[in-house]
């Protein structure tokens, strides 16, 4: 189960990047901030391969907490910006976009799988690396 699990976060993740990395070039011409949408969307693409990675490499809880706040971050950015014109917020571009198509469609079913099952690999994984072991056996006067 693990295995599948990590499998879902990380394809998840990679379809968020794959879908970033190729907009990239499209959102140069966004205005706003001091980050360039192009910009935004490179590091938002090579952050979701990285957490991709990280899960793959190391099941562990920091991993896939590290994975849900990417995937949910860019979930609840991308719902953000389809329903609400916010301008420009800080740094941050006006990345306004009230159209839908294929690749939204896409990389909002990546991330939200993604999301999902970090929290469910997030919750089924063991804190430590290994068991405590059981000190049942002992007397009280040892434990």
């Amino acid at each position: 189960m693990g295995l599948i699990i990590r499998l879902l976060v990380a394809a998840g993740l990679a379809a968020d990047a794959i879908v970033h990395w190729r907009f990239a070039p499209d959102m140069a011409y966004v205005q706003g901030g001091s980050i360039d949408g192009d910009l935004l969307f490179r590091i938002q693409a090579a952050v979701a391969a990285v957490a991709a990675v990280v899960v793959l490499t190391y099941a562990r809880r920091w991993s896939y907490a590290l994975a849900f706040l990417v995937a949910g971050s860019a979930v609840g950015a991308l719902l953000l910006y389809y329903y609400v014109d916010t301008g420009a917020l800080g740094p941050l571009p006006d990345m306004h976009d009230p159209a839908w198509y294929t690749e939204k469609t896409i990389s909002l079913a990546g991330e939200g799988v993604a999301a999902l099952a970090a929290i469910a690999g997030f919750a089924l994984t063991r804190t430590g690396s290994r068991a405590e072991p059981s000190r049942a056996h002992e007397p009280a006067a040892r434990r």
